[in-house]
């Protein structure tokens, strides 16, 4: 029996989330540079997306470029954007055959004016879509996000649109840019690394986190389902003990 096939449909996680990490490694590993291996992810991305919305996954949020990655060198920033620019152009008529919705989180405005035209049009075009809602983080962090939600709690309360009483667990959920997403309750990262990497740190709360020696660019559907059927393995309390859950 194949593994996608000891998947028990009732029991897939609505959201899964994603650090892509290794394509740096990939490459050099090859005798290439970092670009190399961000080129050759973009095939891990389309297994990861295809096989969510072939499943019936609802969400899926990859992590795409963090705002601390604007500190890399600027060549690879600068070939990261163009590639944006062309995979969301290429990729286009694929999300609209998958039925998928394409959205964004992050501080998108310290994006080129060319990725955020074709992010904008992708958008647009896929808004109507029912199937998957693929999230691409890009220029996010947690920490930025969480920034923003207290300014704009802040604001309020002074404005008188809000009472300090009033703030509460769902509400703070109501300020992030992940607003009416389920939060994940998969969180995977490839490459070995054991780190969050300031990724939706308010999210992943009770999430379970999953963790891979492979580099991104080798990720595919297989390892995709390893990893669900990993998920659906554990036991999920959320605070509570074992003979509690199972009553």
């Amino acid at each position: 029996m194949s593994i996608k096939d000891q998947l028990i449909a009732e029991r897939l996680p609505e959201h899964v989330a994603i650090i892509m990490d290794g394509n740096g490694r990939w490459a050099k590993q090859r005798g290439n540079s970092r670009i190399f291996g961000h080129k050759h992810g973009v095939t891990a991305v389309r297994e990861v997306t295809e096989a969510s919305a072939e499943l019936g996954v609802k969400y899926l949020t990859l992590y795409a470029f963090s705002t601390e990655n604007w500190g890399r060198p600027k060549t690879e920033v600068d070939a990261l954007m163009a590639l944006l620019v062309s995979t969301i152009s290429s990729e286009t008529k694929t999300l609209l055959k998958n039925n998928v919705k394409l959205n964004t989180i992050g501080c998108t405005e310290t994006l080129p004016k060319s990725v955020r035209a074709k992010l904008n049009d992708c958008i647009q075009k896929t808004s109507g879509n029912t199937g998957l809602t693929l999230t691409l983080a890009l220029s996010y962090s947690s920490r930025w996000e969480l920034i923003e939600a207290v300014k704009n709690i802040a604001s309020d309360v002074k404005e008188n649109k809000l009472d300090v009483s009033e703030i509460s667990d769902g509400l703070i959920g109501d300020y992030l840019s992940t607003a009416g997403i389920p939060d994940p309750e998969l969180m995977i990262r490839t490459s070995g690394e054991h780190r969050i990497s300031n990724f939706l740190l308010w999210q992943l709360a009770y999430s379970e986190l999953y963790f891979c020696d492979i580099l991104w660019p080798d990720f595919r559907r297989e390892d995709y389902y390893r990893a669900l059927l990993d998920f659906q393995s554990r036991e999920r309390r959320f605070g509570k003990t074992g003979d509690q859950i199972k009553k």
